[in-house]
């Protein structure tokens, strides 16, 4: 069928909105009609090439819609049915196995390269393109999804501000909920406001942490910090972030959230925890490597933690996410701001730009 897609070309060429293929879905494959898609750093890292995935390519992986077609051997969703998609995995490894999809052994594969026992999805200009992004493609007004990836929601659910829940808000809740999982009364000092940073400190707020230390040189997105849960909220740009930390807590942190990729940040995520404290990364670094000095890391006990996905499994945890935003705990709004389709670009500059938290594109 043919569908209107947004064309990732390089680094330095905008998206271009062109006019594909999209073949029909196979077993365990599912037709998406796209409504909405979340734009996240991880598209924009591919464009930019910052991430090695082959362009031109269809990106997008926060797509939210309304199913359109159902392939063969797909049980529980009919046509009609609003979804939710996320992260791709293969199902059949040993990390699948025992509940831990984020850590799929063909994650890199599936979601990057769009292979792994499927056929190629798109075509344009009579050739095949990589496509398949986050087993979705979804910067387009349709997109294939499958059985591991879909989830289902209620159709009162409003499919622009869901549409984040499938990687950002997914990443920086189940990172405090589902992997580092505070207590009662832990501290905790998260380093970035962007949407992963305060979806984090939300869930550190529903954990009824204390204290809850937001980080960031944006003094709105401080105060947006706030509003959210944090308790102390520190400048970096115009404080000293150890001290400002330690006068809060003196011993540390038990927790901290390193969001940026910054070397230097990350250095002091580890710094600032208490004896026996868990450091937990979602960013790779933006020079290439973290330097960590082995007696602030051995000598106290304190432990690094990638975290990917927020150790989520998407269908267990985007309901309970839910259930948070309809009572009120998890404000979308606030974080979501919208875009037509063929603004893309403009969104793209938004968000770099640091104007938006989160842009969502409208079909």
């Amino acid at each position: 069928m043919e569908i209107r897609a947004a064309i990732a070309y390089s680094d330095e060429h905008p998206f271009e909105i062109e006019t594909c293929e999209l073949r029909a879905p196979g077993p365990q494959e599912v037709l998406v009609r796209i409504r909405a898609c979340g734009i996240c750093h991880t598209d924009l890292a591919v464009k930019h090439q910052k991430i090695r995935a082959p362009l031109p390519r269809i990106l997008g992986h926060e797509g939210a819609g309304i199913v359109e077609r159902i392939g063969a051997s797909v049980e529980g969703l009919v046509v009609g049915d609003h979804v939710l998609m996320s992260f791709g995995s293969c199902g059949d490894c040993t990390s699948c196995n025992s509940g831990a999809p984020s850590y799929c052994d063909h994650s890199f594969s599936i979601n990057f390269l769009g292979q792994r026992n499927r056929p190629p999805t798109h075509r344009f200009r009579g050739e095949e393109i990589a496509a398949g992004f986050f087993s979705q493609s979804a910067f387009a007004t349709h997109a294939i999804a499958t059985t591991q990836n879909i989830i289902k929601i209620d159709h009162d659910l409003p499919l622009a501000l869901m549409a984040p829940l499938g990687c950002g808000i997914q990443t920086g809740m189940g990172a405090i909920l589902r992997a580092l999982k505070p207590g009662i009364g832990d501290g905790v000092a998260i380093f970035g406001c962007g949407a992963v940073g305060l979806a984090a400190i939300i869930a550190a707020k529903i954990s009824h942490c204390t204290p809850i230390i937001a980080i960031d040189v944006n003094r709105a997105r401080l105060d947006l910090a706030k509003q959210f849960g944090a308790s102390h909220t520190i400048d970096a740009s115009s404080q000293d972030v150890l001290a400002a930390i330690r006068s809060i807590s003196p011993r540390g942190v038990n927790y901290t959230f390193e969001t940026s990729g910054v070397p230097e940040i990350a250095e002091l995520a580890l710094e600032v925890l208490m004896p026996r404290g868990t450091a937990g990364f979602v960013a790779p670094s933006k020079t290439g490597n973290y330097t960590f000095k082995s007696g602030s890391l051995v000598v106290p006990g304190k432990t690094l933690r990638g975290i990917v996905q927020g150790d989520a499994v998407p269908q267990e945890f985007i309901p309970s996410m839910i259930e948070y935003f309809r009572r009120g705990d998890l404000p979308l709004e606030k974080l979501v701001t919208t875009f037509a389709f063929e603004d893309i670009n403009k969104a793209v500059m938004e968000l770099e730009s640091g104007n938006v938290l989160k842009a969502v594109l409208l079909m």
